[in-house]
């Protein structure tokens, strides 16, 4: 019995063990202070007193051991107790300073839940998290790279990963089975075909650990879209083929990009959203929708029906209860 005791004490944390004995100790000398010099030390918790005074400072002379036994003691006590005690503090600084460190360098293990994952340090991951922390600055984001060597951001909420994102030590770091989205965006230090391989390979790791977590992956070759679809991707962006349609609408409509950034930038008032349908308008025309919405500043521009979005419907097309509803709204 004392043997398994004894293991399950070293199996305890160093801080803690260290800390265990120099609390026993005080408590120790105090109880026998107290019976070797009842006068000097009248009641149990004056010897405490006196031993954790000792301990931990030059004491306060108010108690002070008058027989050879007393002051034997008090030897014995600081050159152990002290020991003990100024080791527990020492410790208790570097572990401190190790875990400060190891979460700076993205070592440390997130324990949260409700967080988001976003994958890979560029400039759009910056963006992105830039615009999160400034709509919901309470949200815990969770960023994962192997390139970066410390968190950029001094922000409480923004905790940071180093490593592999698509190897199951690092997922398991971040918490994956308590996440509410995982964004994955495409590697710029790597060609296109090399930097899509390593998203998809990604997504199979964020899937086979937790299938049901809401992914979003970045694209580059429009050959890829359908091997990221097939590993799980709840939505695929396709970065140059939205670059090349923006880029197009600027050569057709002159200064077409501003306007497009604006409509897609959740800092700038109003902005292009999906919204659910309330339960007044259920079985409404797109006609009639399209009025009531303008009367809340709401403009409609078209209906989504599972996974197909229509914009600018026939006037007649009715609106469902289980539709998302295309609008610019601030």
């Amino acid at each position: 019995m004392v043997q398994q005791m004894f293991h399950g004490f070293l199996r305890w944390p160093l801080v803690i063990r260290i800390f265990t004995i120099a609390i026993t100790l005080m408590l120790s000398f105090g109880t026998i202070i107290h019976f070797i010099e009842p006068d000097t030390f009248p009641s149990l918790f004056d010897g405490i007193w006196w031993a954790i005074i000792t301990t931990s400072t030059v004491g306060y002379g108010d108690f002070v051991p008058t027989s050879f036994e007393g002051r034997l003691i008090g030897i014995i006590l600081i050159l152990v107790g002290a020991g003990f005690l100024s080791t527990y503090f020492v410790m208790l600084a570097a572990e401190t300073v190790m875990t400060q460190n190891a979460y700076l360098e993205g070592r440390a293990t997130f324990k949260g839940k409700e967080h988001i994952v976003v994958v890979g340090w560029n400039e759009r991951t910056r963006e992105v998290i830039n615009q999160l922390t400034s709509l919901q600055s309470q949200c815990d984001i969770i960023l994962v790279d192997e390139t970066l060597q410390k968190n950029p951001y001094n922000n409480n909420h923004i905790h940071f990963v180093r490593g592999t994102p698509f190897r199951d030590a690092i997922l398991n770091k971040v918490n994956l089975h308590e996440a509410s989205i995982a964004i994955i965006t495409a590697d710029q230090n790597k060609d296109e075909m090399t930097a899509d391989m390593n998203s998809v390979l990604t997504l199979l790791a964020i899937k086979g650990n937790h299938p049901d977590l809401y992914t979003v992956v970045e694209i580059l070759q429009k050959d890829q879209v359908a091997n990221a679809e097939r590993a799980g991707a709840d939505e695929v962006i396709q970065t140059n083929m939205q670059t090349s349609y923006v880029m197009m609408n600027s050569i057709i409509s002159q200064g077409m990009s501003k306007t497009i950034l604006k409509l897609l930038n959740h800092l700038k008032g109003n902005n292009l959203k999906l919204i659910p349908v309330s339960e007044e308008y259920i079985n409404k025309s797109f006609h009639s929708l399209s009025t009531n919405l303008l009367k809340n500043n709401i403009i409609l521009l078209g209906i989504k029906k599972g996974e197909n979005t229509t914009v600018n419907p026939p006037l007649t097309t009715l609106v469902e209860e289980t539709d998302e509803l295309l609008v610019i709204s601030n």
